[in-house]
């Protein structure tokens, strides 16, 4: 089985987002960017499905500017098997991303998508389910354990109250939530191994998707600042306060 792993360029999670000065977005100028989290948790859990002999290739992909390529050699030192950056210069919406991968996992003829549930600079949370919906395919998504068998994905989602699990017949798109797996850490020889790994460039164009987009963004503003914290020295004082408040 084929599994394709779709990942993102984005803010590394250890930075705080600055607004640009025009409000128009982030600033991204000398930002340290990396992989998704959450699509690095998909990568993980598509090797590990290899390792298992569940899958037979791992193959990653990235849709945006030259410099995601950066992304895809991580995943490549991860362990993943090959890459395919699709060259795009401009922000893309959800849909046009996953009319993307949707031709792409027909090309490879994958059986499963293992994708982030959400990138954490826009946090729409939709390409996954859009990706399904074009396929026509199953989906399960915020997946918390994933097991493949006999041509099911059975999943376990975290939810309020418990856990659900679903079977889903494959082929199927799987989103990724933050309790499936901890990722590896890339070694040295990994990733000097990587670069040799097949990275393939594919432009955007080629695909004949529409990328105007559809959104439009009026403003972006800095959030309020939280007041300053008080400590309190019992818990008479801490009732106290809260009567005060009106809280109690």
């Amino acid at each position: 089985m084929k599994v394709l792993v779709p990942i993102k360029r984005v803010i590394d999670y250890n930075v705080k987002p600055r607004v640009s000065p025009d409000g128009s977005g982030v600033d991204l100028a000398n930002v340290k960017m990396s992989m998704n989290p959450f699509d690095e948790i998909a990568v993980e859990e598509a090797i590990r499905l290899r390792e298992q002999g569940v899958a037979h290739e791992v193959v990653v992909v990235s849709i945006g500017e030259a410099k995601a390529a950066e992304v895809i050699r991580t995943a490549l030192a991860m362990g993943a098997d090959r890459g395919i950056l699709v060259r795009h210069d401009a922000p893309l919406e959800p849909l046009a991303i996953a009319k993307v991968l949707a031709r792409l996992a027909q090309e490879e003829e994958v059986r499963l998508v293992i994708a982030g549930k959400q990138a954490i600079d826009d946090d729409m949370s939709a390409t996954g389910q859009m990706l399904a919906a074009r396929l026509g395919w199953g989906q399960a998504c915020f997946a918390s354990e994933l097991r493949i068998a006999e041509g099911v994905a059975q999943v376990t989602r975290e939810v309020d109250g418990g856990l659900q699990v679903l079977s889903v017949p494959l082929p199927a798109v799987v989103t990724t939530d933050l309790r499936l797996n901890a990722p590896r850490y890339a070694s040295l020889p990994n990733i000097m191994k990587a670069k040799k790994k097949p990275l393939a460039e594919r432009d955007f164009a080629t695909f004949g998707v529409p990328a105007e987009p559809r959104l439009q963004v009026l403003a972006t503003d800095e959030p309020a600042a939280r007041a300053a914290g008080r400590k309190l020295g019992s818990v008479a004082e801490l009732l106290e306060k809260l009567k005060e408040g009106g809280l109690v």
